[in-house]
């Protein structure tokens, strides 16, 4: 499904709601003393180890290549684990519609007309219980070179995540490799009625599908003739698309390529299943099981608990949840408090776009994390592109301070324009001081996505969709990607000496925030305190402070590209006192890079701090 206009978000799920004698700020601080930060790799991983740079717009497999499962290797993990990451989330592995043909492995062709690019899209899945074939060196044992790959993660310290989509699939979805007794989604439906509780589809009864318009100028395959490509495709009864198209020629901005999932909710609104008691929200996952366990569900639900259990199974460590707020929050309860009772320490990641539902996803639905999309993200993108004010930033963790360990932060992923791109920054130094913010304001995780780096500009022109965003719907090589894996070295050998900078900035940061216990503390806004109290100090500024009783941090951050910043910082009496300092003068040492320390002056309980920084300059200054 292609993606590229909407609003992300990201869903998280309470880990500590079980101590109900305690108050909420009580309850944070011991998730956050007996945790650390969690960094989450996103790697597209047909594109990681594709080594051919070719290049051709709406090349094929043969012509622009593709990676393999086989090219994570031992080499390349460690160096993935010693940047600073915990997790490592592998996108695009359930089989999806693929061109390629695959049929000598008994797998159907796929049809153009209702694939989004050659390589096609990983949120158009067609068979839950296998994985893609272009990912293997042998098709035949695609599913065994996975589970071999999951074990290399956690060999090399790395807690594995893949996707489930929930709200949709393939529309001619299939699969080779159902465990026994499991049937095909839709397999049971009945196709007479447009809504049944237990169809796993919704149906336009005596009418058949038809393929939408194409607009500007589009062709699949650029135009290449493809015995299938004939603006026809075989679906009678039509089914309902992916985004909630209800006719039977969706619109070419529709998601066409895919079917919406039934998951008992009427055409008219109504839900044809138990809903949660009031103040179930404040009930562990265990109680969220229980209440479950008696009650019948929907036909959908179960199959795609049996679809997450089967991975859980394999070893996956969790999953990024597709489009989570088109599914009812109650179906959320019952998968994940399914998953969790099989792995408690599963790590569950959603999209959800609309923040009034944020706290419904989180408590109810039982989700560890969401995106920080339409506050953090959308608000630090505006400032790197000098059309927003830092100002805007400490009233977006005020605001979210009840959550905000669940609010996933990041600055690229699959769905958004690379730093380096015109489109976005046109520079990746300017993303710096924004993923200092992003990765330590908060105790949430950080997610990066692979490249970003190595600043990598995402300008190449794949054949479905437009630069700026590396494509995730066709062959195509990833330039500065493949710099630093050097024909499989893994050792950045052909990266530029600014590449090796930028990496080399990542790895210091991230590392930090993994091991600071800081971060997994307190937070105090410096900033809007500065801002009405301090002279030269700039919109183009943001700081805050972090500290635990062992770790005392202030974090200053320069967004100006073109200016050094010379100003007092002030750090109100309430941080001092909390700090228990008495008058003196203190040493704050940075922890990026080590060379620069400055003198912290307390009297009277208020303390200064004299700060010369460069543009796109960044200080995580420790008190020693």
């Amino acid at each position: 499904m292609s993606k590229l206009t909407k609003i992300l978000s990201i869903s998280i799920v309470l880990i500590l709601w079980s101590c109900s004698s305690k108050n909420d700020a009580e309850k944070k601080m011991e998730v956050n003393q007996n945790n650390k930060k969690i960094v989450v790799y996103q790697v597209f991983t047909r594109l990681f180890g594709n080594t051919n740079t070719t290049n051709k717009p709406w090349g094929t497999l043969a012509e622009n290549g593709v990676g393999k499962f086989n090219d994570f290797t031992d080499k390349a993990l460690s160096e993935i684990k010693n940047l600073g990451v915990t997790h490592i989330w592998y996108t695009g592995v359930p089989h999806h519609d693929v061109i390629t043909d695959y049929t000598e492995f008994g797998i159907s062709n796929d049809d153009p007309d209702v694939v989004k690019g050659r390589a096609g899209s990983p949120y158009a899945v067609k068979d839950y219980y296998n994985v893609n074939p272009d990912l293997a060196v042998n098709v035949a044992n695609r599913l065994q070179e996975f589970e071999a790959l999951i074990e290399r993660s956690h060999n090399n310290g790395l807690k594995v995540i893949i996707d489930i989509v929930p709200n949709h699939v393939a529309r001619n979805y299939q699969s080779l490799t159902n465990p026994v007794g499991v049937k095909d989604f839709g397999a049971d439906d009945n196709t007479n009625v447009v809504y049944d509780v237990n169809n796993n589809f919704y149906y336009n009864p005596n009418e058949a599908f038809e393929v939408p318009e194409f607009l500007n100028n589009y062709e699949p395959l650029g135009g290449e003739n493809h015995p299938l490509s004939d603006k026809k495709f075989d679906e009678n009864p039509a089914k309902w698309t992916g985004n909630g198209s209800r006719i039977s020629k969706p619109s070419f901005y529709d998601w066409y390529e895919t079917v919406k999932i039934n998951y008992g909710v009427s055409l008219e609104g109504k839900k044809d299943f138990d809903e949660l008691p009031v103040g179930f929200e404040n009930k562990d996952y265990k109680s969220h099981f229980e209440f479950w366990k008696d009650k019948k569900v929907p036909n959908s639900w179960v199959k795609f608990k049996d679809i997450a259990l089967y991975w859980i199974a394999k070893g996956v460590n969790g999953f990024r949840f597709d489009m989570a707020e088109m599914v009812p929050v109650e179906f959320w309860s019952y998968l994940n408090s399914h998953i969790k009772m099989k792995n408690s320490d599963a790590f569950l990641l959603a999209e959800v776009y609309n923040p009034s539902l944020y706290r419904d996803y989180i408590k109810k639905g039982k989700m560890d994390y969401l995106y920080d999309k339409v506050q953090l993200y959308d608000t630090l993108k505006n400032v790197m592109q000098g059309r927003g004010l830092t100002d805007h930033i400490p009233p977006i963790q005020d605001d979210l301070k009840d959550i905000e360990h669940h609010m996933l932060h990041f600055l690229e992923n699959h769905d958004e324009q690379r730093i380096a791109s015109p489109e976005f920054a046109g520079n990746y130094e300017k993303g710096k001081p924004a993923m200092v913010v992003s990765a330590t304001i908060s105790t949430s995780p950080t997610m990066i996505y692979f490249a970003q780096e190595l600043g990598e500009d995402g300008s190449e022109n794949a054949g479905f969709g437009a630069p700026s965003r590396t494509s995730i719907f066709d062959y195509i090589g990833v330039p500065a990607l493949q710099r630093w894996v050097n024909d499989k070295n893994f050792d950045g050998g052909k990266s530029t000496k600014e590449e090796l900078a930028l990496r080399d900035f990542y790895k210091r940061l991230l590392n930090f925030t993994i091991s600071s216990n800081a971060l997994m503390g307190e937070y105090q806004d410096l900033h809007l305190y500065n801002r009405k109290n301090t002279e030269n100090y700039s919109s183009k500024i943001l700081s805050f402070s972090r500290f635990s009783e062992s770790e005392k941090l202030i974090i200053i951050s320069n967004f100006d590209a073109d200016k050094t910043h010379q100003f007092e910082l002030k750090i109100p009496s309430e941080i001092i006192k909390k700090w228990h300092l008495n008058d003196g003068t203190f040493l704050v040492r940075d922890q990026l890079y080590g060379k620069k320390s400055f003198d912290l002056k307390v009297k009277n309980a208020e303390a200064t701090v004299k700060i010369l920084i460069n543009p796109l300059e960044s200080f995580i200054l420790k008190l020693q």
